[in-house]
């Protein structure tokens, strides 16, 4: 009997998974081999709090995740409730598709998305566990959530998570890009053609293909929200590729923008600086994230609930309707 459809789209999830822990495990034995770590007795500045409470600050446990990464096996968990933000409509009845929303930055913009009214469908790779949490999470805030699991690199998912949101919701209005694929190497040469590829169409290919199925059926209002990055303006050493995607991801935003502008439909970005989320710990080496955030200007990293209201702002047109084309800096500093 031949594979059902069900199975081959597991087998495809699952198959991704491994891809990115292999590349993780190339990775991983160069370190050992260079012995490439920060100083860990490198005594830190005092870390900045400004909000309305304080948030962790390294140095963090060490810890290495297999990727793509479980945001329950992360000491400490990262902050996605923004228990001080109150909702108040800005997003009543819309209905917005989030990439990597299972967890990190995802999950936070999908509960305060939820918080202001709106319905959210979550596509993610096969982070089950987590994605249900996320969905308990979206569901006590009074509004529904779908689980939507595959791999943004390819195209026919992409439209088939777009076709299944409105299957189930009857319209979409918001498109958060967010899934991405990060991983460090030390060296140009050990940037591997496959580890490459991997990034790329994760991070750019992915937010083509949803953005290309999504467009079709977005109406004036509609919103489409990309995350970049702070590496996309500053480059970074040991993340060449994922850099590079990220400075395109700004591009294509701002021509994105340009292109759709006359439909009604509104294209931003955030470039959050970093945040604490499984995507750092499933990539550098145990003793790299426990000093991770402190070279920003507050000494610390975000965590996902600091970062999420951006995309409420960039989302609603009660605060954001005369606003795109943008590339919003959220980086704990300059």
């Amino acid at each position: 009997m031949p594979p059902s459809p069900a199975d081959i789209a597991h087998q495809r999830r699952e198959h991704a998974a491994e891809r990115q822990r292999e590349i993780q495990r190339e990775t991983d034995a160069l370190d050992q081999i260079l012995h490439r770590r920060e100083d860990p007795h490198a005594a830190p500045a005092a870390a900045m709090q400004t909000g309305m409470r304080s948030q962790p600050i390294p140095p963090f446990p060490p810890q290495h995740l297999l990727k793509p990464g479980i945001e329950s096996q992360m000491r400490p968990r990262p902050a996605f409730m923004a228990p001080d933000y109150k909702g108040s409509e800005k997003l009543r009845d819309k209905v917005a598709l989030i990439t990597g929303g299972d967890s990190g930055i995802g999950r936070a913009v999908a509960v305060l998305y939820a918080r202001e009214g709106a319905d959210v469908a979550i596509v993610y790779l096969n982070e089950h566990e987590d994605a249900e949490e996320t969905k308990r999470y979206v569901e006590a805030e009074g509004r529904l959530c779908m689980l939507i699991p595959g791999d943004v690199k390819d195209p026919g998912f992409c439209y088939g998570a777009v076709q299944r949101t409105l299957d189930g919701y009857g319209k979409l209005d918001i498109l958060v890009n967010n899934a991405a694929f990060q991983e460090h190497a030390a060296r140009l040469e050990d940037l591997t053609e496959e580890h490459f590829d991997e990034t790329v169409k994760t991070n750019l290919y992915g937010y083509f293909h949803m953005a290309k199925a999504a467009l079709p059926h977005l109406k004036a209002g509609a919103a489409i929200i990309n995350t970049g990055s702070e590496t996309g303006f500053h480059g970074s050493a040991s993340l060449l590729d994922y850099a590079a995607t990220k400075g395109a991801i700004h591009a294509f935003t701002k021509s994105l923008a340009a292109n759709v502008l006359e439909r009604g439909i509104r294209v931003n970005a955030i470039a959050p600086g970093p945040v604490w989320t499984p995507l750092c710990p499933a990539d550098q080496a145990a003793e790299v994230v426990s000093h991770f955030g402190e070279a920003s200007d507050m000494k610390r990293p975000a965590q996902p609930e600091e970062i999420s209201p951006a995309y409420v702002f960039l989302a609603a047109p009660v605060c954001a309707s005369y606003i795109t084309g943008v590339v919003l800096p959220v980086m704990g500093g300059r």
